[in-house]
């Protein structure tokens, strides 16, 4: 039986037609899909600008303000120490730490037995002492009444011992012996006159040194009347007991650390402040004759401060009053001041809100001197290299200035701005130089 089989030529033909046709089909299908496609519209490219917000520069006078941190303490407060050695017999009823004592109040009383018969003592021996000096001043008065009388004495035995002498001599009228007895009776004569005056030569001598002892006894007994009274320790002024350490029934010694009293009524803050803002800001009085021949610095200007507690910033503050200049420190080139704050300024009337007491660490602004014709920025709108961005013809530009102060919030330029100049104000990072502004006007 015979098959007709196609021959391998055909075959092979009718494979690659195929293929074409498909291959063809494909290419047109594909043609036609891409005439259906609308070709994407064309976009312009258009700059968008930066919104940010400007300030239109205008000129100012500024006072500077002198900022700096210090721990308030009482200016008045005394270490108290026994003056006398004891035990106490007597304590405040309030002797505790913290609590108010008033001036003159007995904070302690020492035994006193010991100093009041010392007292006893010397005030019985500066009496004896002045006795002794009325007695020596009678006796004297005497012995000088008595001299007279014995001088008189004197001249009569002299008298009449010459004329037994010259009688015995001459017309040789009696003895020999009543010659002797009368120079004898002369030289006793000229004897007691001779002890007496040098009795009385020696009173006032006598009566000096009885003086000095007479003083001395009486300093003795002022410095015994005075231990007596340093027996009670007294307060000196109305103020806090800041520290105790003494109960009663203790035996306390001379000098001994037995408590401090802080004086509340006036504080004061130590506040050190960079010797260059104290040579250019802070104001002082015209210098005196007085302290120009010092070596010290002239007085500042007595103006109010602020202050705050670092604790609550954002509570009411404070007045104080700068006082002095209080030292140098040549270490850390720090120029420390004094602010003064009244007990009626340091308490606050508001319920919720503390006074200002020993130990708060707190924010002080100083008021100083002012600045003529300068301008004002937030802080942020000046770099660390002192520059801003400025906008000039809605365009960005960087330049240069020059910061006079830089204060919490603000920096202050002297030089670099001209008026009605406009002042970028919005926090920018690294913007493109000449770029293009959206601006909104402060």
């Amino acid at each position: 039986m015979e098959t007709n089989e196609p021959t391998p030529l055909y075959s092979m033909a009718t494979r690659i037609l195929i293929c074409c046709i498909v291959l063809l089909m494909g290419f047109f299908s594909m043609k036609m899909l891409a005439n259906l496609k609308k070709p994407p519209a064309e976009v312009q490219n258009v700059e968008k600008p930066l919104r940010v917000i400007a300030k239109k520069m205008v000129p100012e006078n500024v006072a500077i303000t002198i900022t700096g941190y210090g721990e308030l303490n009482p200016k008045e407060e005394v270490i108290i120490s026994p003056e006398v050695s004891g035990r106490v017999t007597y304590v405040h009823p309030n002797l505790d730490a913290g609590e108010i004592v008033n001036e003159s109040d007995i904070l302690i009383q020492i035994d006193d037995r010991n100093y009041k018969a010392a007292v006893k003592e010397l005030e019985a021996l500066v009496e004896q002492g002045e006795n002794n000096i009325n007695r020596l001043k009678t006796q004297n008065v005497i012995d000088i009444k008595r001299m007279k009388t014995a001088r008189r004495n004197m001249e009569l035995s002299k008298a009449e011992f010459l004329r037994v002498k010259k009688l015995f001599k001459t017309n040789k009228v009696g003895t020999q012996s009543q010659v002797d007895g009368n120079e004898k009776n002369f030289n006793s004569a000229t004897d007691h006159y001779l002890l007496l005056k040098q009795a009385v030569d020696m009173f006032p001598f006598k009566i000096k040194e009885a003086a000095h002892a007479l003083a001395a006894n009486k300093a003795r007994l002022e410095v015994a009347q005075a231990n007596l009274e340093r027996c009670q320790i007294r307060a000196p002024f109305d103020g806090r007991l800041k520290l105790v350490q003494i109960e009663k029934g203790q035996f306390i010694n001379k000098g001994q650390h037995v408590m401090t009293l802080a004086n509340d009524k006036q504080l004061e803050i130590h506040v050190p402040i960079d010797s260059r803002d104290v040579q250019k800001w802070l104001r002082f009085k015209p210098s005196t004759t007085e302290k120009s021949e010092l070596a010290w610095f002239d007085d500042v200007l007595p103006v109010t401060c602020r202050i705050r507690w670092t604790e609550a910033l954002d509570k009411d503050f404070w007045k104080g009053q700068l006082n002095r200049v209080v030292m140098f420190n040549e270490k850390t080139r720090t120029i420390t001041v004094a602010i003064e704050v009244d007990a009626e300024k340091a308490v606050n009337k508001n319920a919720d809100t503390l006074p200002l007491v020993e130990g708060m660490f707190c924010l002080v602004e100083i008021p100083g001197k002012q600045l003529e014709n300068v301008y004002t920025l937030p802080r942020w709108a000046v770099s660390y290299e002192n520059t801003i961005y400025m906008a000039k013809n809605n365009r960005l530009k960087t330049s240069s200035v020059t910061v006079e102060k830089i204060e919490p919030e603000i920096a202050i330029i002297s030089s670099g701005i001209v008026p009605n100049d406009d002042v970028i104000i919005t926090r920018l990072t690294d913007p493109m130089e000449n770029s293009l502004l959206d601006i909104q006007f402060k």
